[in-house]
């Protein structure tokens, strides 16, 4: 019982000390690659109407703000948002208030990880593009008969 709440055991202490003061270089390379892959992920995201994300400097996590977003594809919020792109465009991510409650005046967030491929992040950018720009192409008879089968979709759920 004393090593289970005490201290670490050897093995991990041992692994612990190697990780310190061992080479660099293996961790060098995979902040490199997150840095990419962030970058990758907030520019692609910025480049998609309606969405605005902010660079994060010490995380493999974005939030953009998709408020704009949910008013093109006609959301009610970011949960909305969140059950649409899983459904609609196959891509997962997580809705604010997952995460606590909303706080006032920032809008409507989602939540992004970049702990994946650049293929994967390619590909789910893709995709979100592609559900927006459905919204933009369509005119308003269009978007109302989209979102009655939407709402046919989600109460067969």
């Amino acid at each position: 019982m004393t090593n289970i709440t005490a201290c670490a055991n050897h093995i991990a202490q041992y692994a612990a000390l190697e990780a310190l003061s061992g080479s660099q270089k293996e961790p060098e390379k995979m902040v490199r690659i997150f840095k990419e892959r962030r970058d990758l992920i907030v520019s692609g995201l910025n480049s998609i109407r309606g969405i605005k994300c902010l660079k994060p400097d010490g995380t493999f996590y974005v939030w953009p703000n998709v408020t704009k977003a949910c008013k093109i594809s006609g959301a009610k919020n970011a949960e909305d948002f969140r059950k649409k792109l899983l459904i609609e465009a196959g891509v997962a991510v997580l809705a604010d208030i997952h995460f606590g409650p909303r706080i006032k005046g920032e809008g409507q967030l989602i939540r992004l990880s970049f702990a994946t491929s650049t293929e994967n992040i390619k590909e789910g950018l893709k995709r979100i593009k592609n559900y927006i720009d459905k919204y933009v192409s369509l005119d308003f008879s269009e978007i109302k008969n989209l979102h009655i089968k939407q709402l046919e979709i989600v109460k067969k759920l």
